[in-house]
């Protein structure tokens, strides 16, 4: 009988998925962004301020950043498990990234709602 070592590894196909799909998306919304600033170039705070006024522009961009945090989630995970051995260590890693990036999104959120 094998006995497995279960290191809480989650490589495959899923997490390669997740970050296609959310590289997808950031590339989608920054060529509709770009796009939309070389239409229209907002030039004062206002014309920004206008830009993201608009409840599908505040959606789009909370989605890129909660695309953009996920990604970042899955890179920093895989890094930390390839290179860091000492299970404490890594576990105390990963917390401090989940923790940074909730606050991220949580200051996103804020952000493009108090608009």
């Amino acid at each position: 009988m094998v006995k497995r070592v279960v290191t809480g590894a989650h490589y495959g196909l899923k997490d390669w998925l997740a970050q296609r799909i959310t590289a997808l998306v950031m590339a989608v919304y920054v060529i509709v962004v770009v796009g939309i600033l070389l239409a229209c170039t907002p030039h004062s705070y206002e014309d920004w301020r206008a830009l993201f006024a608009h409840q599908p522009m505040r959606i789009a961009t909370l989605v890129f950043f909660l695309s953009l945090f996920w990604h970042a989630w899955i890179g920093m995970r895989d890094i930390l498990m390839d290179y860091i051995n000492p299970t404490g260590v890594r576990l105390g890693l990963e917390v401090a990234v989940v923790l940074v990036l909730a606050g991220y999104a949580v200051w996103v959120v804020q952000i493009l709602w108090s608009l």
